[in-house]
C-alpha cells in the first residue's frame, strides 16, 4: 500500500461546509459524469448536456446547480444561452483533505506497529 508522506494542507479558509458541499456534489455519479464531460469537451449548455445523457434538461440543470454551489462549474451567459464550464481547481480542496486524512491514518498505523 502506498504511503502518504506529504500532504498539501487544506487551506484554513476552507470550512467543513465547503468540503461537505464538494463531496456531496461528487457523491452523485450523474454529477461526476457531467463534470467529466465538461472537463473533457469544454463548456456546454444544459440543453447540449441533456442530449448527451439520458436526462431531461430540467434534471441536468438541477445537477449543474449542485456542481455550481460546490464551486465545480461556472455558468456564463452567451447571448440567450447559459453555458457551463468546469472549474476543477476546487478539487484541490478535496485532494488536500484526502491526503491529510491519509497521512493521519499512516501516523496512527505507525504508532500501532511501534507498540
Amino acid at each position: 500500500m502506498p504511503r502518504v508522506t506529504a500532504s498539501p494542507a487544506v487551506s484554513p479558509a476552507v470550512s467543513e461546509g465547503v468540503l461537505d458541499q464538494l463531496f456531496g456534489a461528487l457523491a452523485d455519479p450523474t454529477r461526476r459524469a457531467l463534470l467529466m464531460r465538461l472537463v473533457a469537451r469544454g463548456e456546454a449548455s444544459a440543453t447540449v448536456l441533456a442530449g448527451a445523457f439520458p436526462l431531461t434538461r430540467q434534471a441536468v440543470v438541477k445537477h449543474l446547480q449542485a456542481l455550481q454551489e460546490a464551486g465545480l462549474v461556472v455558468p456564463e451567459r452567451v447571448g440567450r444561452e447559459v453555458r457551463f464550464r468546469a472549474q476543477p481547481e476546487q478539487l484541490a480542496n478535496a485532494v488536500g483533505w484526502l491526503l491529510d486524512a491519509g497521512a493521519s491514518w499512516d501516523r496512527r498505523i505507525d504508532r500501532l506497529r511501534a507498540r
